[in-house]
């Protein structure tokens, strides 16, 4: 499985990625998610990718051909939007070519950058080649195991928050994400661009055995069980102990 997350705020963009790939117990993998790209100056973009990984691998090195050989290509587009598109259509080519295995080839992308003074931008492009894009309202972008990981970013991003915090976020989001699903794990990648730079983004991996990792994990399992602690007692019913018909004076309906 993977877990990929993208966080757009007015200070910058956050990427975090996993590099697990499991196609079976006894098939686990380690495989990067994330790809930069960029011209320094000029413009900058950060890749993630979740799905069929020879799909996400054959899009990556079509990109990386086009800069090399193709008039049109990632490096000379003038908006995000139209990096999508291209990536967008370059996955589409690429799952055609293999229409006929019968197998599901299909294959998110997760693209963000910024080009030249243009704002910078986040879109989560699908494998049918359409996309969508962050907002004041919808700060982050997932692909992968998302459900575990979001809690935390529905209760504090928004588009005003430090890159510290949305940093934060991102690695809180996957630690909670490897604690409930053991085909998530790590080296977990990050990448921190800072908006206006049009620089490479600082770019960090934490292995397995990073102390760092170890340290939000304890910090933030104890926290949460402080704070459950912390929690307003129930105020227990005076007829829940008296029921003898059902749950219905308890307001649970089957």
């Amino acid at each position: 499985m993977t877990y990929c997350l993208a966080i757009a705020a007015e200070s910058g963009l956050i990427f975090v990625s996993d590099s697990r790939t499991n196609a079976g117990v006894d098939m686990v993998s380690t495989y990067s998610k994330m790809t930069s790209f960029g011209i320094d100056g000029d413009r900058q973009f950060t890749l993630l990718t979740s799905g069929n990984l020879a799909t996400s691998q054959a899009v990556i090195r079509r990109i990386k051909k086009d800069i090399k050989t193709a008039d049109t290509h990632l490096l000379n587009l003038a908006h995000m939007t139209e990096v999508a598109e291209y990536i967008g259509d370059i996955s589409k080519e690429e799952q055609e070519k293999s229409a006929d295995l019968k197998i599901n080839v299909e294959s998110h992308f997760i693209v963000g950058g910024q080009i030249q003074d243009h704002k910078p931008a986040v879109f989560l492009v699908y494998p049918q080649g359409n996309y969508i894009a962050t907002s004041v309202d919808t700060t982050f972008l997932q692909i992968g195991e998302s459900k575990y990981g979001k809690p935390i970013l529905d209760r504090i991003l928004s588009t005003e928050v430090s890159l510290e915090t949305a940093t934060m976020c991102a690695l809180v989001s996957m630690d909670s994400t490897m604690r409930s699903n053991l085909t998530v794990g790590p080296p977990i990648e990050l990448t921190v661009y800072r908006a206006g730079t049009n620089l490479p983004g600082r770019y960090y991996r934490f292995d397995e055995d990073s102390e760092y990792l170890r340290q939000i994990h304890k910090n933030w399992d104890n926290l949460l069980k402080e704070a459950f602690k912390k929690l307003p007692p129930v105020a227990w019913s005076s007829t829940w102990d008296n029921q003898e018909e059902g749950d219905d004076n308890l307001g649970i309906s089957s």
